[in-house]
């Protein structure tokens, strides 16, 4: 009967113990891209998981090419929503497809829709007992003929800015850590961070290819490591559970 109640408690404090789950929400510098295959770039978010201990687990749900405007009208939103639980967090990043005015389906202004979806996903997000944790995008690595760094999304990370303060929210300002980054590395190394490759250096692109938004490997640990060195300094129960080597 003791190896029995013995038993049932164990089981019951592994069903207890459930995990943190943090969810991530975002574009392509963000989401999911599979190892296998041919393409080179990485998001983020996908080597964010090793920077917690055991207790966390990182649902990736960033998603290549979308905008705050179309992850909400596609619906995938309401998949996150869905599923969060008391305790969860939601990292919430966009910017970079917002900015398409040539494109209706994921423009968002910044002063007006923009701001409002982010209120959105952030509301939603306390609704159901969860932390959300609003980021600005990732600057890239974008000189000018000067070797000054330049940032294209400046308006878009000032209307993010004014949306943490006015909820008094977790916030991180990537593009300030990002500037950094790319700055130490410096105009020709910072390209390690990035997707450049000569024509015939890999499969995937040929002709080669100068892309100064997308992560490589490399870049996306380094984004990764800012985010998760700024969450362990927030006065947040995630912060306990950042461990940086």
């Amino acid at each position: 009967m003791r190896k029995v109640l013995f038993l049932l408690l164990i089981t019951s404090s592994i069903c207890f113990a459930q995990k943190t789950t943090v969810y991530t929400i975002g574009d392509s510098t963000m989401a999911e891209q599979d190892e296998n295959a041919d393409y080179p770039g990485r998001g983020w978010a996908q080597m964010l998981e090793q920077f917690f201990t055991n207790e966390v687990t990182v649902e990736n749900r960033g998603v290549s090419g979308r905008s705050s405007r179309s992850y909400i009208n596609e619906n995938r939103w309401d998949l996150v929503y869905k599923v969060l639980v008391p305790g969860d967090y939601v990292i919430i990043q966009f910017g970079h497809n917002d900015q398409k005015e040539t494109d209706s389906r994921r423009f968002s202004n910044p002063h007006t829709a923009y701001c409002h979806n982010l209120i959105h996903f952030v509301k939603q997000t306390r609704e159901k007992g969860a932390i959300p944790i609003l980021l600005t995008s990732i600057s890239g690595s974008q000189f000018n003929d000067k070797g000054t760094l330049i940032n294209t999304l400046e308006t878009y990370s000032f209307e993010t800015r004014l949306v943490a303060q006015e909820f008094n929210m977790a916030f991180i300002d990537v593009p300030y850590f990002s500037e950094k980054l790319e700055e130490l590395y410096g105009q020709e190394k910072s390209k390690e961070l990035h997707l450049h490759y000569k024509p015939g250096e890999i499969k995937f692109y040929p002709d080669g290819v100068e892309d100064n938004v997308h992560l490589s490997s490399k870049g996306a640990t380094e984004i990764a490591r800012v985010v998760a060195t700024q969450i362990q300094q927030m006065n947040i129960p995630l912060g306990d559970k950042v461990r940086i080597s």
